[in-house]
């Protein structure tokens, strides 16, 4: 009696762990194109990211750089001080309001022959705010001063 109590309970807890490996690893494969990583200009001009990797690009929109497209796309730059890459704008929607030069920024899209592809841009909601990502960056690179942001 107690081996089959023993052998059941060993039956229990491999069968809990096969359901936590095939939960984690069905999670995994939801996530993999939800997950965008955070880069600078500065990261993306020392190591270029993969072909068709989706990626979150954030720094400062370059003064001077902004510059009409057909439709609702755009060109500009963003720059984090040491590195500008150049974006093209081809999502479907117009800019942010506050969308502006000199004002942070964060895109989403693919970098693609020396041309950052962005999908989506997210600009900051006030005049104070800039997104931690793009004050971390800005920090690395010694452009950002304190009362920039909060």
């Amino acid at each position: 009696m107690r081996g089959l109590k023993k052998q059941r309970r060993i039956q229990v807890i491999i069968l809990a762990l096969v359901c936590l490996v095939g939960a984690t690893g069905l999670i995994g494969f939801a996530l993999r194109d939800g997950i965008n990583l955070f880069r600078s200009p500065t990261q993306v001009a020392e190591a270029t990211p993969a072909p068709g990797e989706v990626f979150r690009l954030g720094g400062l929109v370059a003064q001077g750089s902004v510059r009409k497209g057909e439709g609702v796309h755009f060109y500009f730059d963003i720059t984090d001080g040491a590195n500008t890459v150049a974006v093209k704008y081809i999502g479907t929607d117009l800019p942010p309001d506050l969308f502006e030069e000199g004002q942070g920024t964060i895109a989403t899209g693919r970098f693609s022959d020396g041309l950052f592809e962005a999908t989506e841009i997210l600009a900051k909601h006030d005049e104070t705010y800039m997104p931690k990502e793009v004050i971390d960056a800005l920090k690395e690179q010694g452009v950002y001063q304190a009362g920039e942001g909060s």
